[in-house]
């Protein structure tokens, strides 16, 4: 018995590659120290605080997210090559971060955020960890609560792959919930002296 053949599967319909963006006529690079409670975005339905109540910079946009209860170093950018370059993991662009943590690390528990915890999305990469001296920072509002029984320290991270809520979710995973938590590096770009709401432009855009 002869078998009838198969029609022919069509193609599928092939995607045309978007071209990239040209890069702006005035590219921008804007470092804004990100308060507490603000989220990371220049509009907000429910009222909620927003950068658009620090940065009036037109056509600018962040490169990457920083939690809402988190604060510190966010870039923004006009420039979408610039705004990849800032947030796409294959570049592991280093990110550091002072953490405030509960309870006092022990050299395990160091060794163990070096090694990179595995969470319950998989293990994360390696990391930078020393114990620091509390830092000069800003008093935060609300400010954070402590238990006068247990004590408190603070860790620099660095980290070059950007979960969500990594670093709070890898001192969790040793033990050390994180209080406070600073972004005071991206790459080659540094907080400095910018106080809470304040931003600079940085001299080079990419």
């Amino acid at each position: 018995m002869k078998q009838t053949p198969r029609p022919p599967r069509p193609r599928p319909p092939q995607r045309t590659r978007r071209k990239p963006a040209p890069p702006p006529a005035e590219p921008r690079l804007i470092a804004l120290n990100k308060p507490f409670d603000v989220l990371t975005q220049f509009t907000d339905g429910d009222g909620r605080t927003t950068l658009r109540d620090f940065v009036s910079v037109p056509g600018v946009y962040p490169a990457g997210r920083l939690d809402r209860d988190s604060e510190g170093l966010l870039l923004l950018t006009n420039d979408g090559r610039l705004q990849a370059r800032i947030t796409d993991p294959k570049h592991k662009l280093p990110k550091t971060y002072w953490v405030q943590v509960e309870g006092e690390p022990s050299e395990q528990q160091l060794a163990q955020l070096r090694a990179g915890p595995v969470l319950n999305d998989g293990p994360t990469r390696p990391a930078e960890v020393e114990l620091i001296d509390e830092p000069a920072l800003w008093p935060r509002n609300p400010p954070v609560r402590f238990r006068k029984s247990v004590p408190t320290r603070w860790l620099a991270i660095t980290i070059r792959e950007g979960r969500n809520r990594q670093v709070r979710r890898m001192t969790a995973a040793v033990g050390l919930p994180t209080l406070r938590l600073v972004r005071v590096r991206i790459g080659d770009w540094s907080l400095g002296d910018l106080q809470p709401g304040q931003w600079r432009e940085l001299p080079s855009a990419g």
